[in-house]
């Protein structure tokens, strides 16, 4: 797979928030129109609307992974643990490179510290999506 982690950034500068960057450039990979991602991750940019909760491109990468993993199986849900493995694989690997998953914590909210610009933090779950949910196609 050729990298699109440029398409992210072109997106977020476009108006997208955090998670829609992310989402959006992956959604033809997991069977979603671009206008169905936008939607549905337009709550969790800005660490989901607040920057109190976890980093919105880090949730649109974890989306993908959802996307990717399950089933669709309303009757007996049978995928869960392969996409909290996949999730819990790229929030580890974020973590450990940024060390946070928290939007303000991530921003230096509190601390004055900038551990990770925005358009960084997408690139880097970009990365890390490819990585984990694209390498091996």
């Amino acid at each position: 797979m050729n990298t699109r982690v440029e398409e992210t950034i072109a997106r977020h500068d476009k108006g997208y928030n955090c998670a829609q960057a992310v989402a959006c450039t992956y959604c033809d990979m997991v069977g979603v129109d671009e206008e169905t991602m936008f939607r549905m991750t337009e709550a969790l940019g800005l660490g989901m609307g607040g920057m109190e909760g976890t980093c919105g491109a880090l949730s649109g990468a974890c989306v993908l992974a959802g996307m990717k993993q399950s089933t669709g199986n309303l009757d007996s849900p049978n995928s869960k643990a392969k996409s909290y493995m996949l999730s819990r694989e790229i929030l580890a690997r974020f973590e450990e490179q940024n060390k946070s998953v928290v939007c303000k914590t991530l921003k230096g909210v509190e601390t004055g510290k900038v551990l990770r610009s925005c358009s960084d933090c997408i690139k880097d779950a970009a990365k890390i999506a490819e990585q984990v949910l694209f390498s091996e196609e």
